[in-house]
């Protein structure tokens, strides 16, 4: 499968010329010609990598390097920038807002491609930045590999509410969350799973558990007690006393918005009938 690359660059001559390049690179490539277009195209279609230029004529890359990371869906899409500018404060405020890598102008188009390669390689083969558990690709392997054998089963964890929770409280309150659901599925598995139980954590706001069928209504119930009794201490005291948590900068003004809820999902081999690994991954909103 092509990596999907998106070009962000307002000068019509440079992007065709990366597109081009990159193209017959074998990338599949989405072209964005201002800050506000390139968040319109990730809200459409994730990409793999950002090629981000730093001077856009409407907001500069650095905002939209900001609003990528306030975003749960694209907070961990890797950011190469692609500025004039070498300054020490800037870089470390690009590093801040999720870049992995600079490139300064006038690039050399071979550098550029290895760092391009080179990123992907490390998003691809690493386990979840968060967490450290295994990642999408590892999670999507392990399920390809699954149908093999009987007597096995999945439990998704979902969480519900994390975009929110992150607007309103920030993404250092936000990874804490994750982390700590982390900790307590691990916990579970250690104490009730089995010695071949896996536990994944494919994007921000799911689990996979994979493990036996003669464990996995027990390993759910557990899990969804602890977490759902978690869930109220990561809310100020303040926000545990009235019962749930204020969005001051909503939209519409404030409101109340309810805690942070965790649901789960079962699909074993026998009532499962999946035959192939791509629609038991997509089971659980993962693609293979």
């Amino acid at each position: 499968m092509k990596h999907k690359l998106l070009l962000v660059e307002d000068d019509p001559d440079t992007s065709e010329m990366l597109r081009v390049y990159f193209e017959a690179q074998g990338y599949y490539i989405i072209q964005a010609f201002s800050g506000n277009d390139a968040l319109q195209k990730c809200q459409v279609s994730l990409p793999d990598l950002i090629l981000l230029d730093v001077r856009l004529p409407d907001i500069d890359g650095m905002e939209v390097g900001k609003r990528l990371q306030n975003d749960l869906r694209t907070s961990r899409i890797p950011i190469i920038f692609v500025t004039e500018r070498q300054e020490r404060d800037f870089r470390i405020s690009g590093l801040k807002l999720g870049a992995v890598d600079y490139i300064t102008k006038p690039f050399d188009i071979q550098e550029l491609r290895l760092k391009v390669r080179n990123t992907l390689r490390r998003s691809a083969g690493q386990n979840n930045p968060i967490t450290s558990l295994p990642g999408e690709l590892l999670t999507t392997q392990k399920l390809d590999t699954l149908l093999k054998f009987h007597g096995w089963a999945v439990l998704g964890i979902f969480v519900t509410g994390l975009s929110t929770f992150n607007e309103i409280y920030g993404f250092v309150a936000r990874d804490d969350v994750v982390r700590a659901m982390a900790l307590i599925l691990t916990s579970v598995v250690d104490e009730i799973g089995t010695v071949d139980d896996f536990v994944g954590h494919p994007t921000e706001d799911r689990f996979i558990i994979t493990t036996a069928e003669t464990k996995v209504y027990e390993l759910n119930k557990r899990i969804q007690n602890r977490l759902n009794q978690a869930m109220l201490y990561f809310y100020p005291i303040h926000d545990r006393e009235i019962g749930y948590a204020v969005h001051s900068n909503a939209p519409n003004g404030r409101i109340a918005i309810p805690f942070l809820h965790v649901e789960t999902k079962i699909v074993t081999e026998k009532d499962s009938g999946f035959t192939r690994a791509e629609d038991l991954a997509r089971a659980f909103n993962l693609t293979l």
